[in-house]
């Protein structure tokens, strides 16, 4: 990806916001309420900011239950399902698995616990531990104690 001016900006919006319905994090892309509310006023370094936490998150997220055995397969696996493949390899993982019921280990992918997981079922898993953990961020960074 081009760096600087010339490089592509596009909103982290995956288009399930719940931030209309009062959450305070979003439960599709994980940003805070406040944050899609100011997003196209963000100059490149604020939205680079917040970029580099959601793939912080989601990395932590995946990790916490699969890991990458082959990647070389989970690639192929990412061309099949039509997933970029220009993004971190935790990225990759995530979205090849939300794109593919398949077992793990034909995703390139196993279980960081052993359970005969398929793409979906990790997928979900990955997404609510992301959506937890961009919660606690939350809670951590901006709320109040009254």
């Amino acid at each position: 990806m081009p760096d600087g001016p010339a490089r592509l900006r596009r909103t982290p919006c995956v288009g399930i916001c719940s931030t209309t319905y009062g959450d305070l994090v979003c439960r599709g892309c994980k940003r805070f309420a406040h944050e899609i509310v100011a997003w196209n006023g963000f100059d490149d370094h604020q939205r680079d900011i917040v970029q580099a936490r959601l793939r912080r998150l989601l990395a932590e997220s995946v990790r916490a239950f699969v890991r990458v055995v082959d990647e070389a397969r989970l690639r192929d696996a990412a061309r099949d399902a039509g997933v970029a493949d220009d993004v971190p390899v935790a990225a990759l993982a995530f979205d090849t698995a939300r794109r593919r019921a398949l077992p793990l280990r034909d995703l390139g992918l196993a279980s960081v616990d052993g359970a005969a997981l398929d793409g979906t079922e990790a997928a979900r898993a990955i997404d609510r531990e992301f959506y937890l953990r961009s919660q606690a961020h939350y809670e951590a960074s901006f709320k109040t104690l009254v």
